[in-house]
């Protein structure tokens, strides 16, 4: 039967994945999604199509024709489909599509689960596509952790908010590469955080 879905697929291990995001990927026609979330089905039969951050949105076209021309697709989003994912891109081309959303484990909760954040009771934030503004200052001192997806670097956040007189002091925590064996996990001080090189896969916390 055609329809799209999209799948939500985890942070990046295969620990991660949900019994439901490997059935439907086992199970579908046509699967398309970044290099890291492919490489998370190897035994799948369907075709595969990469994306990259330059052909996202003919991806996500191509996803919907295929499915008009009455295939079975599963979009594979990194995380979960509707933080920071393709669920608002992709439900806003797709018309009269048949869409099922599968959930997945966010990069949010896993870092909330590491640092022992109850995240129902945090600032949550994505900086993803729109860069650092001073809505990010208005957020920072209801007494709540701030927890932030960046939209390319930790430092840009840091920067911003050292030169907006934020205190150079004030805690925070680096999420870097969450469910990798190459996971790390940084607590020190705002300032500090200009003295480390990080990978654009981080959650930071503020507290």
């Amino acid at each position: 039967m055609s329809k799209l879905y999209m799948v939500g697929v985890g942070p990046g291990s295969e620990d991660y994945l949900t019994f439901k995001a490997k059935k439907i990927a086992d199970s579908v026609e046509i699967l398309i999604g970044s290099r890291r979330a492919l490489e998370l089905f190897p035994e799948t039969s369907g075709e595969k199509i990469e994306l990259d951050p330059k052909n996202m949105e003919n991806g996500f076209k191509h996803a919907v024709f295929e499915v008009r021309k009455g295939k079975s697709v599963a979009l594979l989003s990194t995380g979960d489909p509707g933080f920071s994912g393709i669920l608002k891109p992709v439900l806003d081309m797709s018309g009269t599509v048949e869409v099922e959303v599968v959930p997945g484990i966010s990069s949010i909760q896993l870092c909330a689960a590491k640092l022992k954040i109850p995240w129902d009771d945090v600032n949550l934030i994505t900086l993803h596509g729109k860069g650092v503004s001073s809505g990010l200052l208005e957020v920072l001192e209801n007494g709540k952790p701030t927890m932030i997806l960046p939209n390319f670097s930790v430092k840009e956040i840091a920067e911003f908010l050292l030169n907006n007189g934020v205190d150079p002091r004030r805690e925070v925590a680096i999420c870097e590469k969450l469910s990798y064996p190459d996971e790390r996990i940084v607590k020190t001080v705002l300032k500090d955080v200009l003295n480390e090189n990080f990978s654009y896969m981080c959650v930071m916390v503020i507290f």
